[in-house]
């Protein structure tokens, strides 16, 4: 399909177990579209060492759906697009050559949530300490999440704060937003992470 593009050229094409940065090495490709068939952890080092060896190389990532944390994770190490598995022909080349510009991508299930502006506070450089505040949780919203995590309804988490269950479903609400995820389960998931972290 690249080849076919009368302003894109295939460089190189590298499978498992190649060496991807000696194909770089000779060929020095203006972008780098990497498959996240590897582990994720695989995937970040590749990335991570294709940018602090050949910081001018671009680097687009394919993947089914990506969580909101492997974006983030991927954008701090260097990644400059994202293409998922699904996406259309034109949306594949226009990702390829918004990069090409300089322009970065996000996956288009992300674009207009809260997390995407966190993302874009990351790709422009912001501290990570920016970065958290801006998805600072009040102390109350705190106390939901660890409910939440505890199993915990709506109205047990009402009773257990001697809130009303409406309010405690607000809070559940921008909790969501903030973290741009979508469901309790994923806010358990979430508190789990961060604890292990």
């Amino acid at each position: 399909m690249l080849k076919k593009e009368t302003d894109m050229q295939v460089v190189a094409t590298v499978s498992d177990g190649e060496n991807i940065l000696q194909k770089i090495e000779k060929k020095i490709p203006h972008i780098v579209l990497l498959d996240l068939g590897l582990s994720k952890q695989i995937s970040i080092n590749v990335v991570k060492t294709i940018k602090s060896d050949y910081p001018n190389v671009k680097i687009i990532v394919m993947d089914l759906i990506p969580l909101e944390a492997d974006v983030y994770e991927f954008v701090q190490a260097g990644v400059s697009g994202f293409i998922l598995k699904d996406a259309n022909i034109n949306e594949f080349f226009k990702t390829i050559r918004s990069v090409y510009k300089g322009d970065k991508v996000l996956p288009s299930h992300l674009t207009f949530s809260l997390f995407s502006q966190i993302v874009e506070h990351a790709l422009n450089g912001s501290k990570e300490t920016i970065i958290k505040e801006s998805v600072q949780m009040t102390k109350r919203e705190k106390q939901v999440i660890d409910l939440i995590a505890d199993g915990s309804t709506n109205k047990e988490i009402a009773q257990v704060l001697h809130l009303s269950p409406y309010t405690i479903k607000s809070h559940v609400h921008n909790i969501l937003e903030k973290l741009a995820l979508n469901t309790r389960v994923q806010i358990a998931k979430h508190a789990y992470l961060s604890e292990s972290n």
